[in-house]
Order: C-alpha cells, then structure tokens, then sequence
C-alpha cells in the first residue's frame, strides 16, 4: 500500500512540475518575466531540475538585468548540459553585464596539458567514449578469433591492442575529469558590491572588491566566512551572505 501512495506522489510531484514548467513558459511569452520567474522557481525547489529549466530562467533575469541571477542559472543549465551552445552564448551574453572584468591566467606545466585534454569532453560523454571503444575491441577480438588468416590475425590483434589502450585513455579521462570537476567549488557573487577580506573577520583590511555576477571558486569556508580564488589567482575571504555555490 505504501508503494502505491509513493508512485501517486511522484506522478503528482511530475505533474504539478511539467505545469509549472508550462505555466512559466506561457508568461515568458507574454513578456510577463516575473510570473514567469515564480512558475520557474516553484519546479525548481520542488526538486525538479533540467538545463531547460535553468536555461529559461537565467533568460528571465536576463531579460530583467538582473545579473547575478542571470549568470548564476545560466552556469546551472550548462552544468547539467555542458556542450549546449546556446547556454554558452546567453551565457557570455550575461557576462557581459557584470562590472568586474577578471582575466584568466593559464595554466603551465604537465598538469595542464592533462587538463586541456580531459576537458575536452564531459565526464559523460569520456563514458559513452570507453563504451565505443569497448565495442570495437569485442569486434575485434571476434575477428581475431574467426581469422583463418595469419596477416588478418596480426591486424586484428594489434587493432584489439589499440582499442584496450583507448579504453584505459578514455576511462583514466573520464575519472579525472569527475573527480576535478567534484573538487571546483564555483560560485556567483550576489551582493551589489562585496568587499573581500585578507582575512575570515570585518576588521580585517580589503584586499579587493568584487560586483554581482562575478564567478568564484570556493577554497574553504570558516564560520560565515568563504576563501575564493578568482580566475586570475587573486584570493581573499568573503561573507558567505554574499555568494551563492552552483552546485547548491
């Protein structure tokens, strides 16, 4: 009986969200962005996610010039779907809007190329790669053990070869690229204006200043207080009221 009140739940929870989700898309259409943001809103703290969801809301606040929102659902969509071009244009679209202008210093070295490779594809899609590759191995290995022929043996054999080294590639890519992007902590400044201390306390002195819709990543957090690191390797602490986590 109680598996049966569970299942109603969830159809009813689905259904009261693709209404919602509905319902938010009719007062984006008729421009009404705010009604549109209260539809969106109550999917998403229902438990509902999808990079649609936050796609259309990130549209509302962009619509609204309300930055930090903005920018902070956009990078939620792409998160959930992370070679969505369209995301990635409103996205630098949003960006745009935001005061602070931090530039990205490169990273060198072995760690680097390591990285510039891995994050060519999402940890998903490094997972759909190995299954390939997998795929092509038990073809291959087929053809090796059906072969009659000494010269298609060798082929097949080194092809088998081949496809186990793409397979340890792709794997070893796959849980690199999981595991750093389990570690980053990004995050979105929401306060007007924050002010970003040399140290976890208000008498500590400034060490800069950030402006809504900048992007952070979180490097510990004492009491209510956050280190960030920025894109240009500038770190400091900040109130947590002021930011808000991505992954959240």
């Amino acid at each position: 009986m109680k598996k049966i009140f569970y299942i109603l739940l969830l159809i009813f929870q689905i259904s009261l969200a693709q209404t919602g989700f509905e319902q938010g898309n009719k007062f984006y259409e008729k421009e009404n962005y705010l009604a549109a943001i209260s539809s969106y809103e109550s999917v998403s703290n229902s438990g509902k996610q999808s990079a649609e969801l936050y796609f259309n809301l990130g549209n509302c606040y962009y619509k609204l010039h309300k930055v930090a929102p903005a920018i902070y659902n956009y990078e939620k969509a792409l998160l959930l779907s992370p070679n969505d071009t369209e995301i990635k244009t409103n996205l630098e679209f949003a960006r745009k809007m935001a005061i602070d202008d931090i530039k990205v210093i490169p990273k060198v070295g072995f760690s680097k190329l390591i990285q510039d490779f891995t994050a060519k594809y999402y940890y998903d899609t490094w997972a759909w790669i190995d299954v390939a590759f997998a795929f092509l191995f038990l073809l291959f290995f087929v053809g090796y053990y059906f072969s009659h022929s000494t010269v298609l043996k060798r082929v097949f054999f080194f092809g088998m070869f081949f496809w186990l080294l793409g397979i340890g590639l792709s794997t070893a890519s796959g849980f690199y690229e999981k595991g750093r992007m389990d570690s980053e902590r990004p995050a979105i400044v929401f306060a007007e204006t924050a002010s970003v201390k040399s140290e976890p306390k208000i008498s500590a002195t400034d060490a800069f200043v950030l402006h809504e819709g900048t992007k952070v990543y979180i490097l510990e957090s004492i009491a209510n207080w956050k280190k960030v690191e920025l894109t240009d390797e500038t770190t400091g602490w900040i109130e947590e009221s002021a930011v808000k986590e991505i992954k959240n």
